[in-house]
């Protein structure tokens, strides 16, 4: 059915435990797997407003230590495939918007299912802070599979 896999990471907990179930996944239905890091450009981290100076920091060191950071936590995917026995690849790239990036990625590695963890937020906090999952599920124009991932607070209610 599905044959390639894109499992998008943020390196948060919630994001490992989706990937983990992603790479589950991907087993059970003998798919391959990309993993996935979205970094977001330099300008999009402080505003367009000069702040640059007040950080100190150059466009160049910040470039820099995202594809580290991204490497670590791709790293952590591609090692959890391969002991599971998943064929896996990683990319990352930078986008102003991640869920544009999460979907543009899929079209050009020729994803067919997209496997994206849901944090459930609801109310006052989606609203303020949006929900990239339901971004790529209205902008996606391939599959995607939503999990819902739960976190230590939700862990404890059961």
């Amino acid at each position: 059915m599905f044959k390639k896999i894109l499992i998008p990471t943020d390196g948060s907990p919630l994001s490992e435990q989706s990937a983990n179930a992603g790479i589950t996944f991907a087993k059970s239905v003998g798919a391959e797997v990309v993993a996935l890091h979205v970094t977001q450009p330099f300008a999009a981290t402080i505003g367009f407003d000069g702040m640059a100076a007040a950080y100190a920091i150059t466009d160049e060191s910040y470039e820099k230590a995202a594809a580290e950071q991204a490497a670590e936590y791709l790293q952590v995917l591609l090692d959890r495939a391969s002991t599971a026995g998943v064929p896996a690849d990683s990319c990352s790239v930078s986008n102003f918007n991640v869920a544009d990036g999460i979907v543009q990625a899929a079209q050009e590695k020729n994803c067919d299912l997209i496997f994206i963890g849901s944090h459930g937020r609801s109310g006052l906090s989606r609203l303020l802070l949006g929900s990239v999952t339901a971004k790529v599920l209205s902008l996606s124009h391939i599959a995607v599979l939503v999990y819902r991932v739960k976190d230590e607070k939700d862990k404890n209610k059961e």
